[in-house]
């Protein structure tokens, strides 16, 4: 399929206002124009019954949003995306009120530390600590407990599926946007994806270098899910794709290797999407529609636990 016309009418905007890629930019520069694209497309901003900002024991932020609803409660753990270079508890700010209210659920979003100031595999083991520490809050029914997140988020939640299904805690699902799972791919998504006004392959080796203090590191499978030795064990999960994301292909191939490894799976390719668009609910109607897709996955996910 040609590219969705709101996706073209976003893209030829771009194009005619020579909006630099984030990777052209300095850290700090891309960091504020990353939050600000995200907000500008990400509509208006819904109100939940409690939004909290919180610290866990070893101080790392998380906000809570919590509906209307008696405790314990259903939880999903998000984990935002941007690389692992950009992004922040704000970054998910408007994806984390929308699912908290469509579900409804309560959804915790962890403020883990950035690259390159904090590289692999610190950011994991932050999502991890952090999903250990929330499972044994009064407020939360670990029966009812799922990670995700978009993008890196989405990778850092399946690495600590693979961290969880060892060390705790138990995990009733994992919802997966796009994300990240093989260092250096070459598959026909990321050679086809070069667009210099969308996401693109340069954009994905971009954020790679600030991940990770050594290429190396590439191989370790919580950097790179799809190369774990087994995926057997894992919580079932729902894997979210765009027809023109560098991420596609890795992202289908995770979703073929949990299947194959009997994990409940659900693989959603959404036509004439790029990366980047659950975030974009606001300015397109595939970022509404992948945002109830997961919203009922979520729903059913914690009615089934």
């Amino acid at each position: 399929m040609p590219l969705d016309p709101q996706v073209e009418a976003m893209r030829a905007e771009r194009e005619s206002h020579q909006v630099p890629q984030l990777y052209t930019q300095t850290l700090a520069e891309a960091r504020e124009a990353d939050l600000a694209s995200i907000r500008a497309a990400g509509g208006e901003v819904e109100p939940v019954h409690s939004v909290e900002d919180v610290t866990t024991d070893d101080g790392l932020p998380l906000r809570v949003y919590r509906p209307d609803l008696a405790g314990p409660l259903p939880t999903l753990v998000y984990f935002f995306g941007g690389g692992w270079t950009l992004g922040s508890i704000d970054t998910a700010d408007g994806i984390s009120r929308k699912l908290a209210n469509a579900v409804p659920c309560q959804v915790i979003t962890v403020g883990y530390r950035l690259a390159p100031e904090h590289p692999f595999p610190t950011a994991v083991h932050d999502c991890h600590k952090a999903t250990q520490w929330i499972a044994a809050q009064p407020q939360v029914d670990p029966a009812r407990l799922v990670v995700g997140g978009d993008s890196a988020g989405g990778n850092l939640a399946a690495a600590v599926t693979l961290l969880a299904r060892d060390n705790g805690p138990a995990l009733a699902g994992q919802l997966l946007v796009y994300p990240n799972t093989l260092y250096g791919s070459d598959t026909i998504s990321m050679r086809n994806g070069n667009d210099p006004y969308l996401f693109n392959n340069t954009s994905v080796g971009w954020y790679w270098k600030h991940y990770l203090a050594d290429p190396a590191d590439g191989q370790n499978p919580l950097a790179s899910p799809l190369l774990a030795e087994s995926h057997a064990k894992l919580p079932p999960a729902l894997v979210i794709t765009a027809e023109y994301d560098p991420l596609r292909d890795e992202g289908e191939y995770y979703a073929e290797k949990l299947h194959a490894a009997d994990v409940p799976t659900t693989l959603s390719r959404y036509d004439g999407m790029v990366h980047g668009f659950f975030a974009m609910s606001g300015i397109l109607d595939g970022g509404k529609k992948a945002m109830a897709e997961a919203s009922t996955w979520l729903a059913r996910t914690f009615t089934d636990a």
